[in-house]
Order: C-alpha cells, then sequence, then structure tokens
C-alpha cells in the first residue's frame, strides 16, 4: 500500500469525512433481479481511514452457481452455507449509517437490494459510493481502471483475485489512495443516493417479440395489411386486447403503444361522438399525422389475409476462424476512424482544461485543442497536462490546486501557435484513446460474446437548481422506437430484453450500456441523449464529455468533448448505428432548446 493511502485521515474534512462500509460480492451472473449472491464480504471504515470491523461468508444461492471457471465457487463449496435471509440482519448492521463503498458500486447495490427484498429485510443504505466512477474522475495513469491495474497502480498487493474477502481488502488500500488523490485534486466525491432514480427492484416486463419484417408504410384505403405495419389499438375492444395483439403479433404486425408519423393504422371502435376513437390522445395524434383509422371490426377481417413483408435482414459479422482464440478486452484493435480526423503536432497527448471565459470562449478554446490533436478535459484530474486561463478563470477554486500541482497556465493566445515540447520532453500518461471532434465517427471492433459497450456521459460539476437526465431510445429504420420499452431512462432504466441498460455512477455521471449481439434485428441505431430538468441550459452546464469504452472498467477508446451553444435544453450526445456489416459510434452533440417531452415524441413514443 502506499504510505499515503496508509496515512491518509480526513476526518478533519467534511467534505470527505464519512464511515464507509466496503462490500465485494461473487455472483451467480451478471442479472440482479435473476441471478444471486454467492459470496459476500463487507469491511467497515472509520472517517480516519481505519478498519473497525470484517465479515465474511459463502451463500447458498439454491440454484446453479453459474460460472465457476470466474469465481470458483461449486455447488460442492457451497452446500452447508447460510442462505442470505440468515445473514441479511448481519449485514444490514454492518452498512447501516455508512456509505456503502463498492468497485462498480451500482452492481453490488442493486444485488443487495434484490437479495434484501427476498428476505423482507430494508436494506439500510442511503448513499454508495462507486470506486470506478471515483477513478474516472481522477484519471490515474493505469492502463485500465480494473481492480487488478488500480491495485498494482496504487501499490495494493492483490493475492486471491474473484475471493470476496480479499478483493475487500484490496478495495479498502485501492479506496484510501484513491481518496487521497480526490483530496489532492480538491474533486467532489461522485456520491449517489440510494435508493437511485433507476429504482434496482425495477423488473422489466416480458420481452415483446421483436417484429421481423420492415414497416412496408400506411394502410391504403380498402388495401390489404402487410407484414411489418405498425398498428396502435385505443378505447375499449370487444376482443380482449391481449388476445387481439396476440393475433395481430402471430400474423407479423408490429403492435405499437403510441401514434407517430409512421404508424400504418390505428384501431378504434367509437367514441362518444360516434368516430372511432375520437376522444383519445392516439385518436388526436392519428388525425394530425394523417394515418388511417380503421374500427375493431374492419381490422379483424383485414387480419384474416395478411401480405408477406420484407424481412429485417441481421448484419452478421465476418465468421471467425475456430481456431482463432476470441481477444481480451484489453487486446481489442483500436477503432478504425470512419472519417479522418484533422490533427497537428507537436500537441501530442496533451490534455488541456479551460478556465474561466465565457461558455463561448471555452467552447471554441476546446475544439482548437481538439484540433491540434490534444484532449479537452472537463475536470482537474492526474492527468491533466496544462491550463488555458480565460478572464474570470482566476476566481476558479481550482486554480490554487493547480498552482500546487505546478501545471503550466497558458493564456490563450498560446492556442493560435501552442510553442512544440522540448526534445526528449517525457510523454505525459494522458488517455491514449481516440479524440473525436463533434460529428467524428469510428467504427466498433467485434465484442467477444457477453461484452457490452459502455457509452458514459459526465460533466462537470452537479447544480443544485436542475438535474441532469441521460436517455437513450433503441430504433428502428425509421429512426422510431419500435414499443415504449425502446425508451430508456431513470424510470425505466432497462429495456426489456436487458439490451440497453442505464447506470447511475455519481451526481455527473451516468452511463448507457449495449449489448450490440442481443438488440433485435430491427434495431438500427441507439440514440443517446441527456437532458435538463429546470431552468438552467446547457450554456448554463458547460461541455459534456462522452466516452466509449468495451466495458466498465475497460480503458476508454474514443471520447469526446460537446459544447451546445447558449440555449438548449436537450442535447444528442451520441449514437450507436448499423453501416452494413459494421456498428458505428458517432460524436453528435446536436442540441435543441425544446425539452425532452418533444424528443421522445419525436421518436414516437406517447408521453402521459
Amino acid at each position: 500500500m502506499s504510505p499515503v493511502a496508509a496515512a491518509l485521515d480526513v476526518s478533519h474534512l467534511p467534505d470527505y469525512a464519512h464511515d464507509w462500509a466496503l462490500v465485494d460480492v461473487e455472483t451467480s451472473g451478471l442479472v440482479a433481479r435473476r441471478d444471486r449472491i454467492l459470496s459476500i464480504a463487507v469491511l467497515t471504515l472509520g472517517p480516519e481511514g481505519k478498519p473497525v470491523e470484517e465479515f465474511s461468508t459463502l451463500v447458498d444461492p439454491g440454484c446453479d452457481p453459474g460460472p465457476v471457471h470466474v469465481h470458483g465457487l461449486t455447488t460442492e463449496r457451497l452446500r452447508g452455507a447460510p442462505a442470505f435471509d440468515r445473514i441479511a440482519e448481519r449485514v444490514g448492521a454492518l452498512l447501516r449509517d455508512r456509505v456503502l463503498v463498492a468497485h462498480n458500486a451500482q452492481f453490488d447495490y442493486d444485488f443487495l437490494a434484490h437479495e434484501f427484498a427476498r428476505a423482507g429485510v430494508a436494506l439500510p443504505v442511503t448513499r454508495r459510493l462507486c470506486t470506478l466512477a471515483l477513478n474516472r474522475r481522477v484519471e490515474p495513469p493505469t492502463d485500465s481502471f480494473s481492480l487488478a491495474s488500480l491495485a498494482a497502480h496504487y501499490g495494493v498487493r492483490q493475492t486471491r483475485a474473484h475471493d470476496a474477502l480479499d478483493d475487500t481488502r484490496v478495495l479498502a488500500g485501492i479506496f484510501r489512495a484513491s481518496l487521497a488523490e480526490a483530496v489532492r485534486l480538491d474533486l467532489a466525491l461522485p456520491l449517489v443516493p440510494c435508493p437511485p432514480r433507476q429504482d434496482p427492484r425495477f423488473a422489466p416486463k416480458a420481452p415483446k417479440v421483436p417484429c421481423a419484417y420492415r414497416n412496408p408504410g400506411r394502410l391504403v384505403s380498402g388495401g390489404p395489411l402487410v407484414q411489418g405495419m405498425k398498428i396502435a389499438v385505443t378505447g375499449d375492444t370487444d376482443m380482449a386486447r391481449a388476445e387481439l395483439v396476440a393475433r395481430s403479433v402471430a400474423a407479423g404486425l408490429n403492435v405499437m403503444g403510441s401514434v407517430s408519423r409512421h404508424t400504418s393504422a390505428l384501431v378504434a371502435n367509437g367514441g362518444s361522438s360516434g368516430a372511432p376513437g375520437s376522444g383519445s390522445a392516439k385518436a388526436r395524434r392519428a388525425a394530425s399525422e394523417g394515418v388511417p383509422v380503421l374500427d375493431e371490426r374492419a381490422f379483424l377481417a383485414l387480419l384474416e389475409d395478411v401480405r408477406p413483408g420484407t424481412p429485417h435482414q441481421k448484419q452478421q459479422p465476418a465468421p471467425v476462424a475456430a481456431a482463432t482464440p476470441v481477444p481480451a478486452v484489453a487486446e481489442l484493435p483500436a477503432p478504425r476512424q470512419a472519417a479522418p480526423v484533422r490533427t497537428v503536432q507537436p500537441f501530442g497527448r496533451r490534455r488541456v482544461l479551460v478556465l474561466g471565459g465565457s461558455h463561448e470562449e471555452a467552447a471554441a478554446a476546446r475544439a482548437r485543442v481538439v484540433e491540434l490533436g490534444g484532449a479537452a478535459a472537463i475536470n482537474l484530474s492526474a492527468s491533466v497536462t496544462d491550463i488555458v486561463l480565460f478572464p474570470g478563470g482566476e476566481r476558479d477554486r481550482r486554480l490554487a490546486r493547480v498552482t500546487s500541482m505546478g501545471l503550466p497556465v497558458h493564456e490563450p493566445a498560446w492556442l493560435g501557435s501552442p510553442a512544440p515540447q522540448p526534445a526528449g520532453a517525457p510523454v505525459p500518461h494522458t488517455p491514449s484513446a481516440v479524440v473525436l471532434p463533434r460529428g467524428g465517427v469510428v467504427d466498433l471492433p467485434a465484442l467477444p460474446a457477453a461484452g457490452r459497450w459502455h457509452v458514459g456521459a459526465s460533466w462537470a460539476a452537479p447544480r443544485a437548481d436542475c438535474e441532469i437526465d441521460v436517455v437513450a431510445f433503441v430504433l428502428d429504420e425509421d429512426e422510431q422506437a419500435s414499443s415504449d420499452g425502446d425508451f430508456v431512462f431513470y424510470g425505466a432504466p432497462e429495456s426489456p430484453d436487458g439490451a440497453t441498460r442505464l447506470l447511475c455512477d455519481g451526481p455527473t455521471e451516468q452511463t448507457v450500456t449495449v449489448d450490440l449481439g442481443a438488440l433485435p434485428p430491427a434495431a438500427q441505431r441507439i440514440a443517446i441523449a441527456a437532458a435538463i430538468d429546470g431552468a438552467a441550459t446547457f450554456g448554463d452546464i458547460g461541455a459534456v464529455q462522452i466516452s466509449l469504452a468495451p466495458g466498465s472498467d475497460a480503458p476508454v477508446m474514443t471520447q469526446a468533448a460537446l459544447d451546445a451553444a447558449t440555449s438548449e435544453r436537450t442535447l444528442l450526445l451520441a449514437e450507436l448505428y448499423r453501416r452494413g456489416p459494421l456498428w458505428r459510434f458517432r460524436a453528435v452533440g446536436q442540441g435543441y432548446d425544446h425539452g425532452l417531452e418533444t424528443l421522445v415524441r419525436g421518436y414516437g413514443i406517447e408521453v402521459a
């Protein structure tokens, strides 16, 4: 353990002084609502960083233990261990009145929440802190943010990976060292209130059967139904709604929960005015969009003879020879730039933080940094190499830390013709990710079968007068959501098929994860946006940094700093989209003055 970490005492610093409960769990799988805890360890620390109490045990999950090759916990080893309900009170006592700390904390918290719910015991956790999120802010010079990489960097000895107790002891060393770095950099801790806005008890509805056919367009008067047509139903129906939907789906139609300009037809019986569905919001939307409306009897007659449609063609990656090993995440090739990004050396791998100035001045400076081949930072971290100081920046609280760290501070004119680094000067250890400008695109390499892409969004500091919500939309070839479940947000943080998830990593950091291999064939694009709930605009917030990584603790492969103009309240951040056999990632940065509701409706989702 590093001397700084061992000697750390923050009990006199209110922003950092808490009672902590460090937790690690080994599980039978990755889905908290389905899988179970196999072992758990809890280590409590006081505000001065000294251990208080330690507890660990195996747990009998009452099910198959899952990937034994990962955790080594066989059915035989778990036989005779207590069920979780027998240890819930003991674990709860250790967690009570403490901040839960874990590496990828939402994972551990979600599993605990489900296990406590099954045991009928309240989970006494009100706040959590993720050491992954904390180190993403610190940005130490490591190749990744895995527990092993951080342990090696901070000098923490690791003896038995995937052993809950050893991982918790290693986590304690990493946490102390990370906390010391946060104090040195004057970083706010990414504390998350619990339960988070994305309630871990949320259980997605049964997955909607994806429609296998492309949307052929509107129903023509007197014409037949065609497989792939998007059908919505409103009001009371003579046939049970579930049966009507089931028959429609069986015929190859795509039954939607809302009406948009891409809806083929609306099924509605007579309303109070005698016109089909005249009183419903769906009928009003159909009227405004010119969507054909037919009653249930006429629809059932057409349902007897649905014409063949055009199947979706799901692109498959090129086959891999059986003898070719699947690369680990750390060995994945860097993404290929689909459009060349103009860079100018000798800016090299500098990471530049802009302080002060108007929003327009700071945005232009960050764009210039990227143009010169560097990366624009939005927070002070261990990887920042240079500071550009505009008028007003001298009042930024971070400037005192910049001075104590000895970082070079430049006038804005320095960006016009930056001096080259002296020959033989050490190369700064800054992230080697591809830096994209607004609109920049990269092709994605293939991930292992169980891989997920993580698209992170972060901003400089929380504001008391607003909240920022990151959302995602799974879209078809018409750039429309196929169902309400294809809108992923804080109230529904997981798509019904589990392919797209929203994670809350802290008050200024949220992540959308996507399993591209689990998406339905109709999914052509995943759009990721951020919206402000409150009076502020993105001009008040400043730059939003987006990053793309092939795993929760994997090195960032692509990043961009997005600056909206002054008035936007909704910002389309990025998109993953199909292009032939490939998936691509684009840094979008398109802002809109309207709120989230208008964006949601534009993607074909009805908002209550």
